[in-house]
């Protein structure tokens, strides 16, 4: 029988280190995995994290291995390239950071054994990401198992599969249900033994014999129905000889319909099931990717709590215990690869892999309907044929590997909406950032109602949409200003013009938590993308995050917004309460200050700001406190500060009537000298290339600048490093020095 033995403890390490050792050296340090080696480096900004070759290597005695016939060593996730040495034979290597992927070696195996892996995530043409807005974390950041099995065995050589397929198709009330398997040296006389289990263990099909594929039908099946009831039924497999048992597979499966409506959005077992939920990554504060499944746990708990539905697994193939978790708790998912940003013409085999092996180790659950083709793949323009080419192989492989499920992309805001990538997926979703880069929020609701005008039959989406908020404060939000009221404001105006559009498929908050980008330098805390609903810690919950519980949400309760924000100057204040609740009732030092209905289920009370002030907050059972207190004074610990940047706002010299770095990115274009130094900087700065290269497109940047136009030159020169771009404080000035001499656009 099959043993798998885990092999996460004690390996030794060494960063820098590109060839395997002969014997571990003394001075390397010892960890245990899942490991990272970004954890630190890769969170605290600068864009300056380790990004090379690192070396893991363990011994061991054969002696002390389970006895099997053929050994097998399991690696879950190595980012983003590994090769595999044994006893100083180099066995393998790898491309991909996220996928699981096997290597046979018993062949290499000695009674005393060294192995080492040498994994590296330094930039190169051929394996993506290689440019996107997340920190690229290195190491083995996932488990590493030996699976022992005999010389028959389920197949663990193609492309990480679990040897075994099941494909649920509804027929009425009924499923049929093809199960497949895929045996490595199978013998003759060997049979197969196949059972289907419902969710109380009772067997509900069997079959033994010698067929690989056996087709099973559940009579009146108890249906995977998101939420509401995410059942699952389980199948398992055996290889046997002589009655014994050599092998054993098993995995769970749903058995559910669904369709995507243009008019009537995601539909579910015949039912109009409207997908509003979040994205999210892979890493936490001071762990960076290297999670436990207590970690993944706890995010599902959070997803859940909000009232989610769905969740867009971004930008890669995640852990497969999470995807479990979906299935258990009837997430609808949306799997992806990291087809990012850049298209790399010398990368196309690594899409086709990366979306093989997504298919082949995901094709089981329930949860995921869609296959991301790729994300914001045309920022440098959408027209390129290697980049359409790419695209429709990859569709055509998702269909031919699973013509159960649809395809998916999600397209930068600029993508045209006649582009012709648009055309080669089944639907499509789009990633809007009005209101926080250019722009305002009353433009998302309808820039959707133009492109469902415009494209009637194509089933659209939003992807990705959100802004950022750290714990600063006011009571007058401005867009970019990072205050936590402004994000609050933000989701109140996108989920009252996105949730009642019912033909927009899906809605994915970018991003459910806080996430590591060591490029970003911006905020006033560098090296994370703010933004997450819940902080990267997972400790604090902002207040964007209750105004999707009031929506999404059966849990009654009451959320008081602003607890953080407690020193206020003005002499009446606003107080926003976020319910699900049909009424609120707000009481003041015991006072209360009336009733309020909202069918939005945001409540607004204006509340007198004198001395300090208990408030409670009441909805049916539920209650809610904060305190706020009168000051005079604004409390500047409230107010946006720089974290080590090249160059604050306030170092900038500024001539009236006239541009600098302070402006707005859309006021500078917006005059003809001011257009000609920015587009002359771009070219300087931004990868070269085009078509050959695959560097930064010109003909792509009409669009991007409308859609940054609201931000400052200052500002976006920070952003930029998300793109591999920085600026010293000496090239800032030069360009500030140049914008100096042009006089501003007139208002």
């Amino acid at each position: 029988m099959r043993t798998i033995l885990n092999l996460n403890h004690k390996w030794a390490f060494a960063k820098g280190v590109t060839e395997a050792p002969a014997e571990i050296p003394k001075l390397w340090d010892f960890v245990n995995l899942p490991h990272t080696w970004n954890a630190i480096d890769g969170q605290d900004g600068g864009g300056d994290y380790f990004r090379g070759t690192c070396c893991y290597a363990k011994t061991f005695s054969k002696m002390d291995l389970p006895a099997a016939e053929r050994y097998y060593l399991e690696i879950l996730g190595a980012n983003s390239s590994a090769d595999v040495v044994l006893n100083g034979k180099h066995l393998a290597h790898h491309d991909g950071g996220y996928s699981t992927w096997r290597v046979d070696v018993t062949d290499a195996l000695q009674e005393d054994n060294l192995l080492a892996i040498l994994v590296d995530n330094a930039p190169n043409e051929t394996v993506y990401p290689q440019m996107a807005d997340f920190t690229f974390y290195g190491g083995l950041y996932r488990d590493v198992n030996l699976l022992c099995v005999p010389q028959s065995h389920f197949d663990l050589d193609y492309f990480g599969g679990p040897g075994i397929q099941i494909t649920p198709v509804m027929e009425e009330e009924d499923a049929k249900v093809a199960v497949s398997v895929f045996v490595t040296d199978q013998k003759p006389g060997q049979t197969l033994r196949y059972q289907l289990f419902n969710a109380e263990g009772k067997a509900v099909g069997t079959y033994e014999g010698e067929g690989n594929k056996v087709n099973f039908r559940i009579k009146n099946a108890h249906l995977w129905n998101g939420r509401k009831d995410p059942y699952l039924y389980s199948c398992k497999v055996e290889l046997l000889e002589n009655g014994e048992v050599l092998d054993a597979v098993s995995a769970r499966f749903g058995c559910r319909s669904f369709s995507i409506d243009p008019e009537r959005g995601f539909i579910l077992n015949g039912e109009e099931y409207p997908l509003r939920g979040v994205s999210r990554h892979q890493d936490r504060w001071g762990v960076g990717n290297a999670l436990l499944p207590e970690h993944h746990r706890e995010d599902m708990d959070l997803i859940c709590e909000m009232g989610a539905n769905t969740i867009r697994l971004a930008h890669y193939q995640h852990d497969q215990y999470f995807y479990d978790l979906c299935d258990e708790r009837g997430i609808v998912v949306w799997a992806e690869i990291p087809y990012i940003s850049r298209h790399m013409p010398t990368g196309r085999e690594n899409t086709i892999q990366q979306m093989t092996e997504l298919i082949t180790q995901n094709f089981n659950h329930p949860s995921i309907v869609v296959w991301g083709l790729s994300n914001e793949i045309t920022m440098q323009g959408a027209e390129d044929p290697d980049l359409l080419e790419n695209h429709r192989i990859l569709n055509d492989l998702c269909h031919k590997m699973d013509p159960t499920r649809l395809t998916t992309m999600a397209c930068v805001s600029p993508c045209p909406m006649d582009a012709k990538i648009l055309q080669i997926p089944d639907v499509v979703s789009y990633n809007h950032y009005f209101g926080w880069y250019g722009g305002d929020t009353s433009m998302n609701g309808p820039w959707f109602d133009k492109f469902h005008e415009k494209h009637p039959d194509l089933p659209v989406g939003c992807s990705e949409y959100g802004c950022e908020a750290l714990n600063w404060h006011t009571s007058d939000p401005q867009q970019g200003d990072y205050t936590e009221e402004y994000q609050a404001h933000y989701h109140e105006e996108l989920i009252k013009q996105l949730f009642p559009r019912k033909y927009i498929w899906a809605t994915h908050v970018w991003n459910m938590f806080d996430f590591g980008c060591d490029a970003r330098n911006e905020g006033g805390e560098n090296g994370q993308n703010h933004k997450g609903l819940v902080t990267i810690d997972r400790k604090y919950k902002k207040d964007a995050f209750y105004a999707y519980k009031a929506w999404l949400s059966d849990e009654p309760f009451v959320h008081l917004c602003g607890k953080r924000y407690v020193d206020r100057v003005e002499d009446v204040t606003k107080v926003t309460v976020y319910s699900n609740q049909p009424t609120v009732e707000l009481f003041a030092n015991g006072t209360s200050l009336g009733v309020q209905e909202a069918p939005d289920h945001f409540f607004y009370f204006e509340v007198p700001n004198a001395g300090q002030t208990h408030l409670v907050a009441v909805a049916g059972d539920c209650r809610d406190e904060s305190v706020i207190r009168k000051v005079e004074t604004f409390n500047e610990s409230y107010r946006l500060r720089e974290k080590g940047a090249v160059l604050n706002w306030f170092d900038i010299t500024e001539v009236e009537g006239h541009l600098s770095l302070n402006s707005k990115f859309g006021d500078i274009m917006g005059t003809l000298q001011g257009k000609m130094l920015l587009m002359s900087l771009m070219t300087k700065k931004m990868p070269k290339g085009g078509k050959k290269g695959g560097g930064f497109d010109m003909s792509s940047l009409g669009g991007m600048m409308d859609m940054l136009s609201g931000f400052t030159l200052l500002r976006l020169t920070g952003m930029m490093g998300t793109m591999n771009v920085t600026f010293t404080k000496e090239e800032l000035l030069d360009i500030n020095a140049k914008l100096n001499k042009i006089k501003a656009p007139k208002k």
